[in-house]
């Protein structure tokens, strides 16, 4: 009888789902006018036919992906706009984007929906959407520009509230953004940020978490050489 259950649940752990998707890039970024490639696999166990939309893109304050409302975007086209994928085959989409007259220098984000129709097994009707984030960079001069607008400290967990003013998307993470942490005009420790995006014209939190011995009031700045303006802090 073990043997039994054993095997079935075997076979239910290795049973592919009816519906999964997968598409690679997840994002993607163009540099001037150009076109890009988009594989999408289909590793469940029915065919699935997909409707390709664009749609805006923003980030909110703790930097998860949403779908705003927002006029689609001129410069992104994308052949074909349906596609049929068989059960464990893949197929390509492909993303072109034009720099329209006029547009600003740096980046410029968009969404790229992936739809599947809806797969009816008895009385429910089961679909699923991927999003694949499109970046087109229009040349020009590159502006870094990130300020501080709000930071406090709960629990050993820093978080920064910053306006990307700049013209292109911040890749925030422990590797580019550090956050050090000073005590009588000396550096006495570093915090690492978890990991996020910050689209240009944004505002948005970054968090690091300090794990270190310090306790009490200390000075935090961002950046080290040089390091940004100093906050006061209670860890």
């Amino acid at each position: 009888m073990t043997g039994a259950v054993t095997a079935a649940a075997l076979a239910l752990a290795t049973t592919r789902p009816q519906l999964s998707l997968v598409a690679e890039p997840a994002r993607v970024q163009i540099d001037g006018t150009g076109s890009q490639t988009i594989t999408v696999a289909n590793r469940g166990s029915q065919p699935v036919v997909l409707d390709v939309q664009r749609a805006g893109f923003a980030l909110d304050l703790r930097g998860q992906p949403r779908i705003v409302a927002a006029a689609r975007a001129a410069w992104l086209s994308v052949r074909p706009k349906r596609v049929a994928i068989a059960a464990g085959s893949a197929a390509t989409v492909t993303v072109r984007a034009t720099v329209p007259r006029g547009a600003r220098p740096g980046d410029h984000a968009s969404l790229l929906l992936l739809g599947s129709r809806p797969l009816v097994r008895g009385a429910v009707a089961v679909r699923m959407r991927l999003g694949v984030v499109v970046v087109l960079r229009v040349p020009g001069r590159v502006v870094h520009r990130l300020a501080v607008l709000r930071v406090r400290a709960r629990q050993r967990l820093i978080t920064v509230r910053l306006a990307n003013r700049g013209n292109v998307a911040e890749q925030l993470t422990g590797g580019r953004v550090v956050m050090t942490l000073w005590r009588r005009g000396k550096e006495v420790g570093r915090a690492a940020a978890l990991p996020r995006e910050l689209l240009p014209g944004a505002t948005g939190d970054i968090e690091f978490r300090y794990r270190g011995p310090l306790r009490g009031p200390v000075i935090g700045r961002l950046g080290r050489k040089p390091p940004g303006p100093p906050f006061r802090l209670v860890l």
